[in-house]
C-alpha cells in the first residue's frame, strides 16, 4: 500500500521553503516601499497574486508608469508555467481527493512547492499534504512582505541587495539534491537550462520576452521528459 502524506508532513516539508521565502519577501516589501507603493497595495499583492517574480516585475512596471493592461499581460505570460505545474501535480493526487479543494491547492503552487511535491515520486499525494506544504510557504511569504514594509527600513544596503538572489539560491538548493538522486530530474533540468540558454543567445529570439522563454523551455523539457520517462498508469487497488 502506497504511503499517504498528511497535512502535518506537508508543513514539515515546507519549512525549508518558508525559511527561503522570508528574505525574498522582505526584499519585495523593501522594493515596494522604495517605489512609493502604498503599504496596503504591497500587502494585497502578496495575499492575492502570491507570485514572487510577478510581484517584482509588477512593482518595476509600476515604477516605469506602464499601462495596467501591459502589467496584467506581462505577469500572465510570466506565470503561464503554473498551468503546467498544476496539471502535473494533479496526476499525483489520490483519486478520491476533494474536488472543491483543488482551486485552493492550485493557487498555492509555486516553483518551490512544486519541486518538493514532485520529489515524492512513486507515491500518491494526499491533498492535505499539498495544503500543508502550500500554507507554510504562503504564510512565510506574507510575513516577509509585512516585515519588509514595516520593520526592515533600517537594514544595511548590502544586506538588502543580497536578498535579491535568495530565491534563486533556494531553488537551486531544492533542485540539486533531487537531480543527484534521480537521472530523469537531472536530464529534464539540463534540457530546460540548455533550451533557455539557446533562446537567450540566438538572435532569432532577441525580441522574445523572458516569460515566453521560460514557457518554451518548460514545455520542451517536459515533452522530452514525457518521451524519455513515460509515467505508468497507476491501477486502483
Amino acid at each position: 500500500m502506497k504511503k499517504l502524506f498528511s497535512f502535518k508532513e506537508g508543513l514539515k516539508a515546507g519549512i525549508p521553503i518558508a525559511v527561503g521565502y522570508l528574505p525574498v519577501a522582505i526584499a519585495f516589501g523593501l522594493m515596494a516601499k522604495a517605489a512609493g507603493i502604498p503599504n496596503y497595495v504591497g500587502i494585497l499583492m502578496s495575499i492575492i497574486i502570491y507570485a514572487g517574480a510577478s510581484q517584482f516585475v509588477g512593482v518595476n512596471l509600476l515604477m516605469l508608469g506602464t499601462a495596467s493592461w501591459e502589467i496584467v499581460l506581462t505577469t500572465f505570460i510570466l506565470n503561464l508555467r503554473h498551468f503546467l505545474m498544476s496539471a502535473s501535480l494533479s496526476q499525483s493526487l489520490k483519486p478520491d481527493s476533494k474536488k472543491a479543494l483543488l482551486p485552493l491547492v492550485s493557487f498555492g503552487v509555486t516553483d518551490e512547492t512544486f519541486t518538493v511535491a514532485s520529489m515524492n515520486t512513486g507515491d500518491k499525494l494526499d491533498i492535505n499534504y499539498l495544503l500543508g506544504l502550500n500554507l507554510i510557504a504562503y504564510g512565510a511569504w506574507n510575513l516577509g512582505t509585512w516585515c519588509g514594509l514595516f520593520l526592515a527600513s533600517g537594514l544595511p544596503q548590502s544586506l538588502k541587495d543580497s536578498m535579491g538572489i535568495a530565491l534563486y539560491a533556494m531553488f537551486i538548493g531544492l533542485l540539486v539534491p533531487s537531480a543527484a538522486k534521480s537521472k530523469p530530474v537531472l536530464i529534464i533540468g539540463l534540457t530546460a537550462a540548455a533550451v533557455h540558454t539557446f533562446i537567450r543567445l540566438l538572435p532569432l529570439f532577441a525580441g522574445l520576452s523572458a516569460g515566453w522563454g521560460i514557457i518554451i523551455s518548460t514545455i520542451i523539457a517536459a515533452a522530452v521528459g514525457a518521451y524519455l520517462y513515460p509515467q505508468e498508469e497507476v491501477q486502483d487497488a
